[in-house]
């Protein structure tokens, strides 16, 4: 796999486009409830606006994560960005800590978040009740470096799905209180953006939910599984007895099974094995397999690339610091508008 470096004329040319923000936190394998959930819209994304990807390690700190561990899976979490499609040569992948005016303006924007709205956020009261022994200033200001993270490049688009829209809100919120407290127009207001107002489900293994990092590894398919691997999962997934009357209505087990044939297998097979469930003939043996390597033959390019760069992390290494280089010279301009505006000193 090739890339050339950044700043190239393809790059100049995203400048005219509106900028898009997003991250994700170095947590857990990526599974295909990622890539279909977010990755793949950040691929169409970089064509569409001036994107800035990053790995968000800032936001790990807060489960105190072992220091090597975490290194280990930003980079590899940079790597899946990279596998799935995302081009350096079109937006900037870097990670959250190598732009450092992230701290700074997080502190002067902290200063405008009030305690009851910070302690009123939903995702806030969630991990209350997760882990009532680490409830850490880092939760609490979760929305405040979220918003740092936008509109230090002022973005105006951030990718979110329905469960984060609340934070996109704060976000706007915090915007529009500094520039009226300062009498500025500095800020764009953030918008939450999605391809499509249905979200995408995909289903865990185990018929219980959706896939996520913190259940089974069985329930899960991962970007970086092998083929007999994601063979064998998918033929322990759950199913019933089979219809007991022509065009059933499916079980929830059964339309999971369904879920996920319709997000990798071609048109026709699913058309094929709705008019067996409807006739009342479906082996479930049968559609697993097929299933299975529907799942294996969509993920090979992605797996191969993984591969591809793992085996050369100067490469990816070179991507990062390009990506970041990027995302610092955007986030000083920022920076030092933002200290003239709020009165500091120059140094």
């Amino acid at each position: 796999m090739k890339f050339t470096r950044l700043f190239s004329r393809a790059n100049i040319e995203t400048m005219t486009k509106e900028i898009a923000v997003s991250g994700i936190r170095p947590t857990g394998k990526q599974h295909i409830g990622n890539y279909f959930g977010a990755t793949r819209n950040f691929v169409q994304m970089q064509d569409m606006f001036n994107g800035y990807f990053f790995v968000a390690d800032y936001h790990s700190l807060t489960t105190h994560p072992d220091a090597k561990d975490l290194r280990e899976k930003s980079k590899n979490i940079a790597l899946i960005y990279l596998a799935c499609g995302l081009d350096p040569n079109k937006c900037a992948l870097y990670l959250q800590s190598d732009v450092p005016q992230i701290p700074e303006l997080y502190l002067i924007f902290n200063m405008m978040a009030y305690l009851g709205e910070l302690e009123r956020e939903a995702t806030f009261k969630e991990k209350v009740r997760e882990q009532p022994n680490n409830v850490n200033a880092g939760l609490l200001t979760y929305p405040v470096l979220m918003t740092v993270d936008i509109i230090i490049q002022k973005a105006k688009k951030v990718p979110v799905g329905k469960d984060q829209q609340q934070h996109v809100e704060m976000s706007r919120d915090f915007v529009r209180r500094f520039n009226n407290l300062y009498g500025v127009d500095y800020f764009p207001e953030p918008e939450a953006f999605s391809f499509s107002q249905a979200l995408v489900n995909v289903p865990s293994l185990d018929g219980e939910g959706k896939m996520s990092k913190s259940k089974p590894e069985h329930t899960c398919i991962y970007l970086e599984d092998e083929a007999d691997v994601m063979r064998k999962k998918m033929m322990r997934m759950v199913t019933d007895s089979g219809p007991k009357e022509p065009n059933a209505a499916k079980p929830l087990i059964i339309q999971n099974v369904f879920d996920l044939m319709e997000l990798v297998s071609p048109a026709e097979t699913v058309q094929y094995y709705n008019e067996k469930w409807n006739d009342c003939s479906i082996r479930y043996g049968d559609m697993k397999k097929q299933l299975a390597e529907d799942m294996v033959t969509f993920l090979a390019p992605i797996r191969e690339k993984i591969k591809e760069l793992s085996a050369n992390e100067k490469i990816l290494l070179e991507i990062l610091g390009d990506g970041g280089a990027k995302a610092r010279a955007n986030s000083a301009q920022t920076l030092k508008d933002v200290r003239e505006i709020v009165g500091l000193q120059k140094v």
